[in-house]
Formats: C-alpha cells, structure tokens, sequence
C-alpha cells in the first residue's frame, strides 16, 4: 500500500497538477477515464506483475532484512512507482504522460542512505514487463531473480528465490482502504530468500536474509481526511508472515487491516477489530517527530509484541519525504520486518 502518498505528490511537481487541493496527497478527484479497483475481479498471473496503464498509479517495491558474516543487521528498499498523468497513455516519446520514479536505500544501524531518480514515459528509460517480468529504471532492476541497484555511499547486487506462493491481500486481492470503500489492488511476495553483496562507503559486505515484495496498483486511492499511514511487514521465526496497516484520518477512527500469512503462504484477512497499533516511543528525525516504536497485538492469532528499529533515524529525504527502515520484532512472536511510516 505504500506507494500513492509518494507518487501523487511526485506528478503533481511533475506536470503541474493541483496537488493538496485535489484530496490526499494529489491523487484528485477528478480521475475520469482511468479504471477503479472492484471487489470480486481476483488477481491474473503472470499479467498482474506487469504494468497497468488503465489505473492511475501503482508500485513494484521490495524491503529486504538482511545479516552478514558476523550477524549485523542491515535493511535494503528498492522500488519503482508509475504515476499516469492521463488513462492508457500509449503515446511514444515525451509526449507520453506516464511518469516513473525509482526509491533505493541501505539501512545499517549506524547508516542510511538512499537515493531517487525520475523517468518520464515513452523514451525507455524504465518501465515493466510482466512475461518475463522486468522492472527497471536506469541501471536498476528487479525481476525476481536480481535486486540491483546504487547510489550516493552504497550499491548492491543480490540474487532473489521465492519458497512460498505469491499472496493476495485483503479479499482476493482487493484491498479496502476506508469506510467509504476506496481501495487497491495489492498482492505480496512475502517468501523470497535473498543472498549477496552490499557496498556501503566502499565496503564490501556479503549478506543474506529474507526479503518481502509489494505489488499494488488503484486509482483513487485515499480519502481526503486520510493524512498518511503506518504500515508493517513481518517475517517470523515460526515462517509466518503478517501485514498490518492503519491509514490515520483526520475526522474518523482510523482505518485498520492486515493479513496473517501461514507458512504454507495460506492467507486470512485480519479485520479492524482484531489490530491494535499502539505507538510507545518516538524519534525526532529530520525536524518531524515520528513513533518508530510500536506495540502491535493481533486478537485471533495472539499476537503481542514490540518492534524496534534498526535505525531510528531511517528518514528518506526524497522529493517527498517519509520514514522507513528495517525494525526486530520481540514479544509473544520473534522475528524482524519493515516499517513505513508517511504523512508526519
């Protein structure tokens, strides 16, 4: 769910469009011609890796937690956004309003560094595939097999193997974001293995972990009294996985969800009533003040734990800045996972 806040924001600089104005975030009211998620549709593969140029904006992005030789920790991010100033936009060349921006970071727990690059539609310069699936921009890439990307401090090369099935979230792939039942479509790869080199400040360093992708695409996607997100993805040691949200909202109960994800990758959806997310401490980081530790209690599955950041100060200071890192988890469930948090 994590990419809207960034890319609507993105291509409101971009091509001149109204952003704050327009509800949360840019994404607008007026988003005639483009398609909106419907309940019931469910999810096609391979197509659904690929590109959606009928729907406004949608995400590739991958979080990986990662150690090396002697147990360290380290975060890595990657993530490519697709934000269409105008439905199915086939138009070659500059004139083609679809805009492409690419996230990348490395989180030790003394570094974070991260950097960002912009590509306009129709010239090559990114875009997917979904048959063979084949994201990219510039020189980076992703394509379920290898994560490679650098910037200003780091770069990294790593090999990707997937041990567990693609997961939908929410119902079968649509995934409710408020009461008034704006939504996405949103599956995940929570069980890929990934193993390889990390440069950090000219260091070469092997490590190798667990890393997560989201996959998600909508139109319309917040509410205008939705001011951002906290968002988690959680690896355990028992081979569960679970995702939590809660989009916080201005002039009504926040909107809570998630998914508790078996090791066999069998889902179930987690309803409001069932999350509780509750903030215990907070971090002043890049003149905001953010809770980067949490407690978070699932009800049906007995779940009670604290998260705890890898780095506190995991800011991305990009052209719309937001907080994400690698965090550990502790409690009645053990493991580690990722946070994002936006609209602080």
């Amino acid at each position: 769910m994590r990419g809207s806040f960034l890319v609507s924001c993105l291509i409101a600089l971009l091509l001149a469009m109204p952003a704050l104005a327009q509800g949360f975030a840019g994404l607008g009211n007026d988003t005639t011609g483009f398609e909106k998620p419907v309940p019931g549709k469910g999810l096609v593969f391979p197509q659904d890796l690929g590109a959606h140029p009928k729907f406004r904006t949608e995400w590739w992005y991958v979080t990986a937690n990662l150690t090396d030789e002697s147990g360290a920790a380290y975060g890595v991010q990657w993530t490519l956004f697709r934000q269409a100033g105008a439905p199915d936009d086939a138009r070659p060349g500059w004139a083609n309003a679809n805009v492409w921006m690419g996230h990348a970071a490395v989180t030790s727990a003394t570094d974070h560094l991260f950097a960002e690059t912009l590509a306009r539609g129709g010239i090559g310069q990114a875009g997917v595939t979904a048959d063979p699936f084949r994201a990219w921009i510039d020189d980076w890439v992703f394509d379920g097999a290898k994560l490679v990307a650098s910037g200003p401090g780091f770069r990294y090369a790593f090999n990707l193997k997937a041990d567990g099935p693609l997961v939908p979230q929410g119902d079968n792939g649509f995934s409710q974001k408020s009461d008034d039942g704006r939504a996405s479509y949103y599956f995940s790869q929570p069980f890929y293995r990934i193993d390889g080199v990390l440069t950090l400040r000219g260091k070469e360093i092997k490590v190798s972990g667990l890393a997560w992708m989201d996959r998600e695409w909508s139109t319309q996607y917040l509410a205008a009294s939705q001011k951002g997100w906290d968002w988690f993805s959680l690896h355990f040691s028992s081979g569960e996985k679970l995702m939590l949200f809660r989009m916080r909202d201005a002039s009504a109960p926040d909107f809570r969800a998630g998914t508790w994800i078996a090791a066999d990758g069998a889902p179930q959806k987690l309803g409001r009533d069932d999350i509780t997310l509750t903030p215990l401490a907070e971090t002043k980081v890049a003149g905001r003040t953010l809770p980067t530790r949490w407690r978070l209690q699932v009800k049906s599955r007995g779940l009670d734990v604290e998260t705890i950041p890898v780095n506190a100060a995991s800011f991305m200071a990009t052209s719309i800045p937001y907080w994400e890192g690698p965090i550990t988890v502790q409690g009645s469930h053990t493991g580690k996972g990722y946070l994002e948090m936006t609209g602080y």
